[in-house]
Parts: C-alpha cells; sequence; structure tokens
C-alpha cells in the first residue's frame, strides 16, 4: 500500500527545479569536495547559502546522487548576496500586496475552523485532498525515517506536492476516520514531499508499524491552510 513513498526524495528533483532561478555563472564559487552524507539542503546551511543558489550554480548534479568525492561549486560573495537581495524584494513586495489585499478586505470576516478540542483556528484556503499514509519503515524512507529537511519523522509529518501547499506550510487536517491519528482532526506541517504526492495528493505520517499504518488505505479529507 505504501511503495510509493520509495520514491519520495525524487520529489527533490521537482522541487529543485521550482526553485531555479536565472544562472548566475558569471559570479565567483568555490569548489567543495562532498562526502556521502551531504545533500543540497545540508551544504545550504553549512555555507549559509540560500538553496536556490546552490542548486543553480550546479545544474548538471543529481540532487538525489550526491556522492564522495563529488566537486560541488558552493556560489559565494555576490552570488549569495545578488539572491538574497532578490528574496527581500520580493518578500517586500508581497508585503505590500498582502497589506493592500488586507485592507480592502477590513470589512470581510476571516475565515475560521473549529478544532475537535475547540480551539478556532484562521485559514487562508481549504482544499480537499486525497490523503494516504506511511510509517517509518526503511521499505518505505530508504534514506532514514527523516522528512525532506532532514528532522525525524513524527506525528504531525505529512507529505505534499510543494506546488500546492508550500514546504513549512502549517496546516489543519480533518476528516479522516483511523484510531492512529487524533480524533477529530489534527495539525501538521507540510514538512515532507513524494513523488506520488502530485496535486491534492497528502501522506500522513503515522508512528506505527506498516501493517496498521496500511489500514489507513486512502481517504478524502479536508486540508485547511493556516495564516
Amino acid at each position: 500500500m505504501n511503495l510509493h513513498k520509495l520514491g519520495r526524495r525524487a520529489a527533490a528533483l521537482a522541487l529543485g527545479g521550482a526553485l531555479m532561478l536565472p544562472a548566475m555563472n558569471a559570479f565567483a564559487a568555490t569548489t567543495y569536495t562532498a562526502t556521502d552524507n551531504d545533500t543540497f539542503w545540508t551544504l545550504s546551511k553549512k555555507f549559509g547559502v540560500p538553496l536556490a543558489s546552490l542548486m543553480n550554480a550546479n545544474p548538471k548534479i543529481d540532487p538525489l546522487n550526491i556522492y564522495k568525492g563529488l566537486k560541488i561549486a558552493i556560489p559565494s560573495g555576490t552570488a549569495a548576496k545578488t539572491t538574497t537581495a532578490s528574496a527581500a524584494k520580493a518578500a517586500a513586495t508581497t508585503t505590500t500586496a498582502a497589506t493592500m489585499k488586507a485592507a480592502a478586505t477590513t470589512s470581510t470576516a476571516a475565515n475560521t475552523v473549529t478544532t475537535a478540542s475547540g480551539a478556532v483556528l484562521g485559514y487562508s484556503k481549504a482544499i480537499t485532498m486525497k490523503a494516504s499514509a506511511y510509517s517509518a519503515s526503511i521499505e518505505e524512507n530508504p534514506w532514514g525515517a527523516v522528512d525532506y529537511f532532514g528532522n525525524a519523522l513524527k506525528l504531525g509529518t505529512i507529505a505534499v506536492d510543494p506546488k500546492v501547499v508550500p514546504l513549512g506550510t502549517k496546516v489543519y487536517i480533518a476528516g479522516y476516520n483511523f484510531a492512529g491519528l487524533p480524533a477529530g482532526g489534527m495539525i501538521a506541517t507540510a514538512s515532507d514531499a513524494g513523488s506520488a504526492i502530485v496535486g491534492n495528493r497528502i501522506d500522513i505520517f503515522i508512528p506505527d508499524t506498516p501493517a496498521n499504518v496500511s489500514e489507513f488505505g486512502f481517504q478524502n479529507v479536508k486540508l485547511y491552510i493556516l495564516e
């Protein structure tokens, strides 16, 4: 039931493509020799370089095939600053747009959803999703029981299509029926991805045996993107 999780890290390819920016080959870069434990994500943190800049500087390297001895270009100086400046400009533009939108809709009541415990949460969008579930088994997680960012899988971790729900987004999920999950609904974080998780699809991590998790099957749920 959960074999589709075997290709989970292949989502790095699609995500990397979505993050790609115009080439900046004119900027200086240093060369780093990779180890078997390196990923673009860990290297971006290690060298303080935006993930998009790092992947853009190495367009011929397969994100799923970083091995010991591989030469990786690490953007430096102006390259990183330019990307940061662009990100800052984009953030400023987004903030301005959001402020204008908020000003135009101040008279409109915010969307809210009431959780099973009675808490009222504001949300920006509600999406009907087809949900499946996965466990921490090595068969489903050949790179280890961690999410896309390298954090340990835990209750509240879900895999999404980053084009539909950006990674890092907090959500509230309701409408499922499974004893291994909080009754009535749960708050989760979109911190994982998978090659089979495309469009209005999510995969919910459940800390249980593969046999029990497989009983979840496929269910239609409502996902609320929290503000």
